[in-house]
């Protein structure tokens, strides 16, 4: 017996775009969802300090770009589609699938497993598009929309594919190029030729929704600072030193929380609501958060070679990390002050200028040092926030015309 043709107004029917008047809150299959980035930080950020040089530090971020990318497009996904519709769960799914397909082949990516981490993630994107366009046939703008996206990631699946057949630093160049493709194409709004770019009016977001998943997605990353604290603490050195480092690395972690959500991180919600133009967050906001959530990682890879070696000398490369954590961090912070309040207070390059005087000293103290160093900047930091906020009225957000 044939199915019966979808009747107007049913469940089938209704298109897969958001309501304006739905609920905004995420739902637990996108919180579910985000279990697969824990382990995919907490592996990026173990892969970053062994061997630690330079090369390795560019392949780490390659595969947090990567991995990010994955989780923003998701993320987006769900706030254009209504993430309660059975078709849109079952995408969600896919993709965890996906992406934990990915996070197991991190740790070989750069060697045997590159095909399986690069053609994971191509098939995520082409597979993201070839369910969507049929999906959203009903809505012509919408469908125009899904296939300029699909059309990007075509074209930056071929170096991501070529690049699995390389190795060493022609994987890397490939690699780099193809994320440049994907990220430019977002940043441009998806340029087709006979298409053009995506309109601005599909350009708005769910404020709550948006600012909600990038709250988590930061507190994902803190948890992989977290975990790095529990797994690390050993009674291999002497108990003061253990005690030490474990509360100084906890305390470190304590203020990348605070510094985050001062103002800006509360306020994120109503600064997009008050923007002229949402899509402004909707262009910006991956890329300050992926700053932030950079300098977590590199943090949370310091505080593993604290953990594992307080005492004896501190390598340039140790160091890097461990003050280079934080200053990435306070560079994304301020360049996320911006979005919501139009101005960057000066405690964020002074905390980078404090970090960079403080390095040469720590060159000739024990990598504690360096940890407790970047710990006082970090203080000063959000001690800063809170002399300029303490006893005054709650100030608006102002993002920039």
């Amino acid at each position: 017996m044939p199915f019966a043709a979808p009747q107007p107004g049913s469940r089938w029917d209704r298109p897969l775009v958001r309501d304006p008047d739905s609920p905004r809150r995420v739902t637990l299959l996108e919180l579910f969802f985000d279990l697969v980035y824990v382990v995919a930080l907490a592996l990026i950020s173990r892969g970053l300090v062994e061997h630690l040089d330079w090369h390795r530090a560019g392949q780490a971020l390659i595969l947090l770009s990567a991995i990010w990318w994955t989780w923003t497009i998701t993320t987006l996904v769900t706030d254009l589609y209504d993430p309660r519709r059975t078709e849109i769960k079952l995408l969600i799914s896919a993709v965890m699938f996906g992406a934990l397909m990915m996070t197991t082949a991190i740790p070989d990516a750069f060697g045997d497993r590159g095909l399986a981490f690069a053609g994971t993630y191509v098939a995520i994107h082409l597979g993201r598009g070839l369910f969507l366009i049929p999906a959203v046939r009903r809505q012509p703008q919408t469908q125009r929309r899904a296939a300029r996206i699909f059309i990007w990631f075509a074209v930056s699946g071929i170096p991501w594919i070529i690049g699995a057949y390389v190795s060493g630093d022609a994987r890397m160049l490939c690699w780099a190029i193809a994320l440049a493709i994907d990220y430019g194409g977002f940043r441009l709004a998806y340029p087709v030729p006979g298409l053009g770019v995506v309109p601005e009016q599909q350009r708005n977001v769910q404020a709550e929704h948006l600012s909600e998943r990038y709250q988590q997605f930061f507190i994902i990353a803190l948890g992989d600072a977290i975990l790095t604290i529990g797994t690390m603490f050993s009674l291999q050195h002497s108990e003061g030193e253990n005690v030490g480092a474990f509360a100084v690395a906890f305390l470190t972690t304590l203020l990348l929380w605070r510094i985050y959500v001062h103002k800006s991180g509360e306020l994120l919600p109503r600064a997009i609501k008050a923007a002229d133009s949402p899509s402004r967050f909707l262009f910006s906001a991956p890329y300050t958060h992926l700053l932030m959530i950079a300098g977590v990682v590199t943090t949370a890879s310091g505080f593993e070679l604290v953990l594992h070696e307080p005492a004896g000398h501190t390598p340039p490369a140790w160091l890097a990390v461990i003050l280079g954590g934080p200053a990435l961090f306070l560079a994304g912070r301020a360049s996320f002050e911006y979005e919501v309040f139009s101005r960057v207070s000066a405690s964020r390059p002074g905390g980078v200028l404090a970090l960079l005087t403080v390095a040469p000293a720590a060159l000739y103290l024990p990598p504690i040092f360096a940890a407790i160093g970047a710990l006082l900047v970090l203080a000063g930091v959000a001690y800063a926030d809170f002399r300029r906020s303490h006893g005054k009225p709650p100030e608006a957000p102002a993002p920039p015309h």
